[in-house]
Formats: C-alpha cells, structure tokens, sequence
C-alpha cells in the first residue's frame, strides 16, 4: 500500500489540470445577462492549478518523510523540512519543481499513515507560488482498493489565494479523484467529482459533478460526465460529451441555448 500511495500521489496531485478551459467558440451564444465566459471558467479553476504547484512540493516530502519517518530533518537543494512522528513543517526557498514557478513559504503538514488508506492536512500560511500567496488549508485521504486495482484520493479545501494584482480567489469543498489501473492506457481510467464553491470578484461560483467526469490514460481530454456550474444563482450545465476523445465540450444554459468551447 505505501508503495501505491507513493506511486500516485505526484499522479493526483496534478490530476486537476486537466479540467482547464482554452477557448470558446462564438456558435449559439446564451442570452444576454446569461452568459459564463472562459475567463470565469478559469478563474473557477485557477485555484487547483496554483495549488498544484504545491502539492508537488508536498508529494517529495511526503514520500520522504513516510520512507524514513526516524528522520528528524531534511535539507533539499531549496527547502528545509523538520519531520516528527505526526508530521513535518517545511520552509522553501525559491525551489523550482517540475517547471513550476519559484515556491517560497512555510507549510505545516499533520499525517496518519495505514494499510488501507493514508490522510493528511497541509497549512499554508504565506506560501507563494511565483507572485501568487495561499493560505488556508487542504486535506487530503487516499484509498486503495485491496488489491489495488484502484485509488481514491480526496482533496477539502479551505483556502484562499492572492494575485499580484491584490485580488482574492477563495475556495471550500471537495473533490475526489479517482483511478482505475487497467492493462492498457486505454483500460486505465480516471474520475473527477465533487462540490466546490468560489467566490471571486464579488461574484460566487457553485460547482457540482452531475456525473463524474471521466477519462482515460490515453486521451489528454475528459471524455464523458457533467457538471454545473451556479454563478450567482445562474445555472450552466457542462456536458463533457459521449465517450469520444475530442476537445470539446458543451455549455448548456437555462434559457436552451447551447455553446460549444474547446478544451
């Protein structure tokens, strides 16, 4: 199991990315007043792409810290890592991981590690990412089925985000990720649900999975599932399409008009 959960860990951490949005096309725009742009869709996900960053950090000094839990400390090339049996707190130094901006601050993890499921809480306190500061909190449990065909891993966050530019992203919720190892890239298959808010810009942004969003090991897009997205109270639908490998999807509105956006 620890192998497993060391294994995956680097592989869910960055798993949200592949929600991102790119572009909108302009076919069968929704009502004026009743429109979700791009910009909105990724603000509603820039959190996970920020937070991914550390989370990678995370993932070292967690594989590291569960592999050799008498270690007391730990200097990398750019970090500090003070380990106790429960946990560790680290200090980064312009490290630069994975091509990742510059990551400086302090993070506080707490941990329990078994053999069938593994969970700990991160605590950001001024941690940056590039010019971008988080703090708050994020947990996370992983699960392996027990003959670890399977992974759950489930993230609660309770945080916020800063830009360079003094505006605030929050986030609370969950998500929950999941893979199923097949024998092939195309067997092996992978999910995303939850609920999540993000209040940003005045604005609040309610998404939940109607579905779970799913895809492959061999298609760089999710292939199926549904999700909505409630800004303000107005309700979107983003369908995720029918099982082929395309990079579309679609935004369905309250009033019946439908647009196509590119993944």
């Amino acid at each position: 199991m620890k192998k497993l959960t060391q294994r995956i860990l680097s592989i869910a951490f960055i798993a949200s990315i592949l929600l991102g949005f790119q572009s909108c096309s302009e076919d069968a725009m929704p009502g004026e007043g009743e429109e979700l742009t791009q910009a909105e869709l990724q603000t509603i996900l820039s959190t996970d792409e920020i937070a991914g960053a550390a989370d990678t950090a995370l993932a070292e000094l967690f594989t590291g810290s569960t592999a050799a839990k008498t270690s007391t400390a730990k200097e990398g090339d750019c970090y500090t890592a003070e380990y106790s049996e429960t946990g560790f707190v680290a200090t980064f130094n312009n490290c630069v991981l994975n091509g990742t901006d510059n990551v400086n601050g302090t993070v506080t993890v707490t941990y329990e590690v078994g053999e069938e499921a593994s969970s700990f809480t991160a605590t950001y306190q001024d941690f940056y990412v590039g010019t971008v500061k988080i703090n708050g909190t994020r947990s996370y449990e992983i699960t392996a089925s027990g003959d670890q065909t399977s992974i759950s891993f489930t993230v609660v966050s309770d945080m916020s985000v800063e830009m360079e530019d003094g505006s605030i992203v929050s986030e609370n919720g969950t998500k929950t990720f999941g893979i199923t190892f097949g024998d092939s890239l195309e067997t092996t298959i992978f999910t995303v649900s939850g609920n999540w808010t993000v209040e940003s810009d005045g604005n609040t942004y309610a998404v939940e999975t109607l579905e779970d969003l799913q895809g492959n090991a061999s298609c760089e897009y999710l292939t199926t599932g549904a999700m909505t997205v409630s800004k303000n109270g107005l309700a979107v639908t983003v369908d995720f399409g029918n099982g082929e490998c395309d990079n579309m999807a679609t935004l369905i509105y309250p009033n019946g008009a439908t647009q196509e956006i590119t993944l």
